[in-house]
């Protein structure tokens, strides 16, 4: 499943790129996700859980920076993990590429999702819906976290969601669901006409 976001991130390009060169910071920002054991050079395990209601994850995984192009500010990133219980696994290709814009760095990122066992019988709009909830809270972690680094600041200090849980994530994704289901049945009737 192939998941795009664009985020702004209020931050001078050359910062924002600073930022991603490192990892385990990049993954501070992601809602439950902690890389901080180091396996190699740009190669970080650690672990992911994602809560939303009655469901919880928790993965056991690895992230690899697979590629890093300075010259046109894009980073691709392997990742990859198993569920603590045994009921699936995810694999995922996350590409960002960075640009600048009058208000900072537009981030565009592509995530290339394979998501199996437990997590996938939820079904791609869910799965889909929960990702893009959780793509927005990184974002304002990301922005905090720069903002303190631009005021010298420990980032760590900023804090942001320790894990991706709450009422907020499942009243986010049962409103989407709910938009998609009711429109499909709502559309604007045009009439045919006769002749």
């Amino acid at each position: 499943m192939l998941i795009s976001q664009t985020i702004v991130v209020e931050e001078p390009i050359d910062n924002v790129w600073a930022f991603f060169d490192d990892i385990p910071q990049v993954a501070a920002c992601i809602p439950g996700a902690d890389l901080t054991d180091k396996l190699a050079e740009d190669h970080y395990g650690g672990d992911v859980i994602i809560s939303a209601g009655p469901v919880k994850l928790e993965f056991a995984g690895q992230a690899q920076v697979r590629s890093r192009d300075n010259a046109k500010k894009i980073i691709t990133i392997d990742a990859s993990g198993s569920d603590k219980k045994g009921r699936g696994e995810a694999q995922a290709i996350l590409i960002a590429a960075l640009s600048p814009t009058s208000g900072g760095t537009t981030v565009k990122i592509s995530l290339d999702l394979v998501v199996s066992g437990a997590a996938a019988q939820f079904g791609r709009g869910l799965i889909a819906d929960v990702t893009a909830v959780l793509v927005n809270q990184t974002a304002g972690s990301m922005q905090a976290r720069m903002k303190a680094i631009a005021m010298g600041l420990d980032p760590n200090t900023v804090g942001g969601p320790k894990a991706a849980s709450g009422v907020a994530i499942a009243m986010t994704v049962v409103k989407k669901s709910a938009t998609r289901t009711f429109s499909r049945f709502f559309l604007p009737y045009k009439p045919v006409a006769r002749r």
